[in-house]
């Protein structure tokens, strides 16, 4: 699992009024640019775990993957699309230790979690 130690950015947070990008999303997104390791995305459809750690329990997990799915899509050159499955989870770290954590694998319909990359 890949783990980058930068605070998830709601999409609460990244957008005003019906779908501009604020400066946190820009900000957000140059820099999990130069956090993200060099990587191999499977071919074809895809299974992604997401892990939120969040300083409040107050967040909500589906507003924290759209940035970062986006964010990952264009590092890496996938359309995302391409993603079949999505498992999510938040935990609560004090606040300053925020983190986001993905592991992407191959999709396999029917298969509960093959999380083989």
């Amino acid at each position: 699992m890949v783990r980058i130690d930068l605070k998830p950015l709601s999409v609460n947070d990244a957008y005003r009024g019906r779908r501009f990008a604020t400066r946190d999303l820009a900000q957000y997104k140059e820099e999990l640019g130069w956090l993200l390791p060099k990587m191999e995305v499977p071919k074809g459809p895809l299974f992604v775990h997401y892990r939120f750690g969040v300083s409040s329990g107050r967040s909500d997990v589906d507003n924290l993957v759209k940035c970062l799915q986006d964010a990952i899509a264009d590092r890496y050159g996938f359309n995302d699309m391409l993603i079949y499955r999505i498992e999510m989870e938040k935990v609560v770290v004090p606040k300053g230790k925020e983190f986001v954590e993905f592991e992407l694998s191959t999709y396999m319909a029917g298969a509960c979690s093959d999380r083989s990359v």
